[in-house]
């Protein structure tokens, strides 16, 4: 190995360990302290409560673990958003599991709460996955209610997904086994079933507290809304059991019972690791970003077998669009190209940028994707489409939007995997979060953004320079250089792949190791679920 895999290898590891120790601080979730408060109450924590729900010879994809990451500082922070949500597997059956975690403000919902509630939803829903609610919450938190409670895509939202999961057939099982209060109470009630542990679950619109406020009614929480009160006398829930764990083993019993419906049918055979060294894309991946590096040796690397048939492989060089097997099942890849290449004119075209061979090839590829009803990955490391008075000439605007016209009206599944740059109109037409991938994850070598920092940054100083000038004041070269030093550190913060996570634009970010189990879970999850029939709409030629 070459000097300069050696100092890829050293970065990107030393990447992935930083991604490994922020994994174990979040999944602490409020803190040690917070977690044996729980095991005094006799409760399991939310992750030890999907740890032993799920079947113990898989895995857990977790979707929004870094969800509040770095936000609501003065309110002491929100880890993972306060909920633990993703797709494991009960009884060999793939499913959608949010989880509370009551160490995290007891549970309490806050803005990103609600968002990353409602991600978790839109994958069950997607895919036609039952779903488990694990219910332990103090309901919204209450000094940010603004920010939750009244609008579109906010705390109301779920009780219309439960609805309408209702009505699509997909199985909605609830467990109550803390805090379950005020409008919450709708949602495991609004369930197919809803089951409570005895003593520590309780449910009611109000608390007696705010009863005592209201009506003048003295009254316990437990004779208000515990177990015995729901499941003996007012019929509430289903089912009461006397700890986590009984109330976890009922749930494993009601899967195995369950039917199997339509499935999508997309084609899988034995899966084979890839022939070539997967840990080698540590060393594939330049330290330096912008730095040039072939794409095909990074997909080698994830399919299966390093068998990859490439499409059009001589024409559009900029992206490598071809079909492959990911852990068996079969796949389309449409990946931006990064290495230099040369066109039958004798042209060179920068890596990572999408002319126009480049997007009308990917719209014919996507294309044959849905008409075979293969699923498709997308690979990002893409800077955005060219510009300049040729490619304006030679009518880019026209092509790229044939590309994202065949990849938004896409009907088989898709993934997105942001690897390296993510910038502007190619994060849309690469199937960025707006484009409704069924699973994100970048990299920790990803950034996402308009442009690149540099670009931006020089941007942003020229608008503030240009605000003081029309205040009547000046600025030195060394102000000058000052400004731009902290208007470059505070966007290099936004292009973050955590920035990102935090915000729920990615599910979240993982080792490129990681990618193969991704993508096997979420055709599995997706293989749950009819494509419908794939309608382009107009498309100018």
């Amino acid at each position: 190995m070459d000097l300069e895999f050696n100092k890829n290898e050293d970065q990107l590891k030393q990447l992935c360990s930083q991604l490994k120790a922020k994994t174990s601080k979040t999944q602490l979730g409020g803190d040690e302290k917070k977690i044996a408060e729980q095991h005094q109450k006799g409760k399991l924590t939310a992750r030890e409560r999907i740890d032993y729900l799920i079947d113990k010879s898989t895995g857990f994809l977790e979707i929004g673990l870094f969800a509040g990451e770095g936000m609501y500082a003065e309110q002491g922070g929100c880890p993972s958003g306060g909920v633990v949500t993703g797709i494991g597997y009960i009884e060999g059956r793939p499913c959608v599991l949010v989880a509370n975690d009551a160490t995290v403000k007891a549970g309490a919902w806050f803005p990103i709460t609600a968002k990353k509630n409602l991600r978790a939803q839109e994958v069950a829903m997607e895919n036609r996955l039952p779903i488990v609610y694990l219910v332990d919450s103090a309901g919204v938190f209450l000094p940010m209610q603004d920010e939750i409670f009244p609008d579109k895509e906010h705390f109301g939202r779920q009780f219309r997904n439960n609805a309408k999961m209702s009505a699509m057939g997909i199985v909605q099982i609830a467990a109550i086994m803390g805090s379950c209060v005020a409008g919450g109470a709708y949602l495991p009630i609004m369930s197919d079933e809803a089951m409570i542990v005895d003593k520590t679950g309780s449910i009611f619109l109000a608390g007696s507290y705010l009863v005592k406020a209201a009506i003048g009614e003295d009254i316990d929480n437990e004779t208000l809304g515990g177990a015995t009160t729901h499941c003996e006398i007012s019929g509430v829930t289903d089912n009461k059991f006397p700890n986590d764990q009984a109330c976890l083993d009922y749930i494993r019993k009601l899967f195995n019972k369950i039917g199997v419906r339509e499935m999508a049918g997309f084609d899988r055979v034995k899966p084979l690791a890839p022939k070539e060294n997967p840990e080698e894309i540590y060393g594939l991946m330049p330290a330096d970003r912008v730095k040039p590096y072939d794409m095909l040796e990074i997909i080698k690397r994830l399919v299966d077998n390093s068998e990859f048939d490439e499409y059009k492989s001589l024409y559009g060089k900029t992206l490598l669009c071809g079909f492959a097997r990911i852990d068996g099942w079969a796949v389309g890849i449409v990946a931006n190209q990064r290495k230099v290449v040369k066109t039958k004119k004798g042209e060179m075209q920068m890596g990572g940028v999408i002319y126009s061979d480049s997007a009308d090839k990917a719209a014919r590829f996507i294309m044959n994707c849905n008409q075979r009803k293969v699923p498709l990955i997308f690979l990002q490391d893409v800077s955005g489409f060219m510009v300049g008075s040729k490619a304006e000439h030679g009518g880019i605007i026209k092509d790229g939007a044939k590309m994202v016209n065949a990849m938004a009206n896409s009907t088989v599944p898709k993934f997105t995997f942001l690897i390296g740059n993510s910038y502007g109109a190619g994060n849309y037409a690469m199937c960025g979060k707006a484009y409704d991938p069924r699973l994100i994850y970048a990299w920790p070598t990803a950034q996402l953004a308009v442009m690149s920092g540099n670009s931006a940054a020089k941007t942003l100083l020229q608008i503030r320079i240009s605000a003081l000038k029309t205040q009547g004041k000046t600025i030195s070269k060394e102000e000058e250089e000052q400004l731009l030093k902290e208007i470059t550190a505070r966007y290099n913060d936004q292009l973050s792949p955590y920035y990102a996570a935090a915000r729920l634009w990615v599910d979240g970010v993982i080792d490129p190791l990681q990618t193969r189990y991704v993508i096997s879970t979420g055709i599995t999850a997706a293989n749950q679920a009819p494509v419908e029939k794939f309608n382009v709409g107009v498309i100018q030629t």
